[in-house]
């Protein structure tokens, strides 16, 4: 007999009447293939399951009512436990898209369920292409229950030694930059994607242990990760070197540049922007979906403020900030094209705006908790390790100000001959 997994929130009809009703069930996975749903509608409550087909994805099945109004009668109103074992009934009977017998629990599926986990979060457009580029077709077929330590090393240090990617049409071979892999920091940066990687694919394999999906983690529990990689990155733009770049930069785009040199927004963040997220009153910008998923308020300087207003002049509330929509990778052509024009040497990708608000900002002695909070930092550790670069004129000038003075004139008349 199959084990029963229990869940607080679809075990009883008093917690499944506190939950919202919405068109996507809640899913319980209750087996390595299958998992029972709960689809709330405004009025409709149904079971359903979802059974894993092969080749990433899922087929869903109406089961039956859900016992919320009337008590089940094991035919067309099932309780929890009772669905939990028609799902598993037609997972058994249920084969793959290609006609085979499904098998069993592999790493792709692991992926499909935590992409879907991630639905909604300002991640999940990355992680799911991360994923689909990096873990290789042989890797995703295998079981995660047949994973090895080995594995996943190997896996992990051949991204480390492979070249960065260049977009390429689909269907055709994938093409690679070309770079010198000697290269110290050429090396530190494919070292630091791989560890990204690695932590995107342990997440999804902690989801499917934590879901019991799968028996144990022991394979990817203690990971070796390349160490002293994450390091801060330096490139920031002096004042000179902004200006410069945004009187190079093409007229549409010109916009969305002075934006990230006014805020330290991110590009998704300043692309989502409607003309009613500027407040004028108090100087803000409202980001509604940040990387962490939480709202906040970015504070702007007086020039900011002026160049939003400037901004939403004759629009709508609800028109883009930006004037078009801008897609994701939209900016990095143009970026490139306006570094290459106004001789940005070397060239600097558009989160280096970023970075650029967020150093001037420190050498401006701004402190540390502010430019966490207007980047959206719940501390001052990502500040400290990637945007507090100082200039070494302005740590000579702080060092000058500061630091103790010890009288060593008193010691002697002896000067050293330079």
């Amino acid at each position: 007999m199959a084990k029963r997994v229990r869940d607080n929130d679809l075990e009883n009809r008093t917690n499944r009447a506190k939950l919202e009703a919405r068109g996507k069930p809640y899913y319980k996975a209750i087996g390595p293939r299958v998992h029972v749903g709960y689809r709330k509608g405004a009025e409709a409550r149904k079971w359903v399951a979802r059974i894993y087909a092969g080749g990433g994805k899922y087929v869903v099945e109406t089961i039956a009512d859900a016992d919320d109004l009337v008590d089940a009668d094991g035919i067309r109103v099932l309780d929890f436990w009772q669905a939990q074992a028609k799902a598993r009934e037609l997972a058994e009977s249920s084969p793959s898209t290609d006609g085979a017998p499904a098998g069993p629990y592999t790493v792709s599926m692991a992926i499909a369920d935590y992409l879907e986990h991630m639905q909604g979060r300002a991640t999940h457009r990355d992680t799911e292409l991360r994923l689909t580029a990096f873990v290789p077709d042989a890797l995703a077929a295998m079981p995660v229950a047949a994973l090895t330590k080995g594995d996943l090393v190997r896996w992990h240090r051949s991204l480390a030694k492979t070249p960065p990617r260049i977009r390429t049409a689909k269907g055709a071979e994938q093409v690679h930059r070309n770079v010198d892999m000697t290269d110290p920091e050429v090396l530190r940066a494919r070292q630091n994607s791989a560890n990204r990687v690695l932590a995107q694919l342990r997440a999804a394999l902690n989801l499917a242990l934590n879901e019991e999906r799968v028996a144990s983690g022991k394979a990817w529990a203690r990971m070796p990760r390349f160490k002293g990689v994450n390091s801060a990155r330096v490139r920031y733009l002096s004042i000179a070197e902004a200006k410069r770049l945004i009187n190079a930069c093409d007229p549409d785009f010109r916009a969305l540049v002075q934006a990230a040199l006014q805020t330290g927004c991110r590009y998704g963040e300043l692309a989502r922007l409607r003309v009613a997220d500027f407040n004028p009153d108090s100087r803000t910008v409202l980001i509604r979906t940040s990387k962490s998923g939480k709202p906040r308020h970015v504070q702007l300087t007086e020039e900011g403020a002026e160049f939003f207003a400037q901004l939403t002049l004759g629009k709508n509330g609800d028109d883009l900030l930006m004037g078009r929509e801008w897609r994701p990778s939209d900016q990095g052509r143009p970026m490139r094209a306006a570094c290459d024009r106004a001789r940005i040497i070397p060239p600097i990708s558009f989160h280096g705006l970023r970075h650029t608000w967020a150093s001037l900002s420190v050498m401006g002695g701004m402190p540390l908790m502010v430019v966490a909070r207007n980047l959206g930092h719940s501390s001052t550790s990502m500040v400290e390790q990637h945007y507090g670069h100082l200039s070494p004129s302005y740590v000579a000038a702080e060092i000058d100000a500061h630091a103790p003075r010890f009288g060593i004139g008193e010691y002697g008349n002896v000067k050293a001959i330079r």
